[in-house]
């Protein structure tokens, strides 16, 4: 895997078990402190226990083997549609899916290319917007 960075809807200050036990975060990252202070959220904030956690690097996805073997993960993007035209970030989320059916992850991670025009084919047209085209460059 490549790091990326991409535009979503990512859901942070995630509630765990005790000290994450049983969690095995997979993408974390760090919100900047406008994302943190809001008006990003609704109902709108700022709420005093995420600003309170400022510079906290959050996890928002995770993955969990319970001790009879069941395994899940938890994501908290996939929003965006355009996204999955970002080899990493589609890589990121094949590689769970395998890995929740106890098959093994390939070394390099699951293969798999989308073009641009696979990518937007069958999409329903939405009212005054087009879609941006992918870019899988570093930022």
């Amino acid at each position: 895997m490549e790091p990326f960075k991409i535009k979503d809807e990512w859901y942070f200050n995630m509630r765990w078990r005790e000290g994450e036990r049983g969690v095995l975060p997979i993408l974390v990252a760090t919100p900047s402190d406008d994302v943190r202070d809001g008006p990003y959220v609704y109902p709108k904030g700022p709420y005093p226990h995420i600003q309170a956690a400022k510079g906290r690097r959050e996890t928002m996805m995770w993955a969990v083997e319970r001790t009879d073997g069941g395994r899940g993960f938890g994501f908290t993007g996939g929003h965006y549609h355009i996204n999955w035209g970002n080899d990493n970030f589609r890589k990121v989320v094949l590689n769970a899916l395998v890995w929740v059916t106890g098959a093994n992850v390939p070394e390099k991670g699951v293969a798999s290319s989308v073009t641009e025009d696979e990518l937007m084919m069958n999409l329903d047209p939405k009212k005054g917007s087009k879609p941006k085209p992918v870019s899988n460059k570093k930022k």
